[in-house]
């Protein structure tokens, strides 16, 4: 039995499959697993921080790679991509955001380097990251009112 409190510096594909699910039973599910990659979602989007706190200070995942979102039509996703660079592992996590509660927590307390993702996906989905120390647009001007990359979203033409 691994101790779910215990650090890890290269845990194993199968190790993180399997402290993920025992210490977040109920909050976790990993789907599949490859080479160096973990497949997760986490089922209620109040969890993201804590499980994210998890994978950096006990998994040693000190790399969020990218932080992105996916218009599913009937609910938005919020996704990371982080990196273990002692085995070059991936896990890939995700939260789903009904489209009448955009919010989620902010993890650039976690990885200072998720802060310009988190805007980005702000800004182009929509997404709100609670507690971000910046959360304002990149490129487009304060006065948009929409979203580029939403399916919702009509391009010039197009009715």
């Amino acid at each position: 039995m691994m101790d779910t409190e215990a650090i890890y510096q290269e845990p194993s594909v199968s190790e993180i499959k399997h402290l993920l699910e025992n210490k977040f039973k109920g909050k976790v599910t990993v789907s599949k697993t490859e080479v160096r990659r973990v497949h997760a979602e986490i089922l209620n989007k109040e969890d993201v921080f804590e499980v994210c706190n998890y994978i950096h200070d006990n998994l040693t995942f000190e790399h969020c790679s990218i932080v992105m979102g996916a218009d599913m039509i009937d609910h938005l996703e919020v996704i990371y991509l982080l990196t273990n660079y002692y085995s070059g592992t991936v896990i890939e996590i995700f939260a789903k955001l009904p489209l009448d509660d955009l919010h989620v927590h902010s993890v650039a307390l976690i990885w200072e380097g998720a802060n310009w993702h988190e805007r980005e996906t702000y800004e182009l989905f929509g997404i709100i990251f609670d507690e971000h120390p910046k959360l304002k647009r990149l490129l487009t001007p304060d006065t948009y009112t929409f979203f580029p990359f939403r399916k919702s979203y009509k391009l010039r033409g197009q009715e």
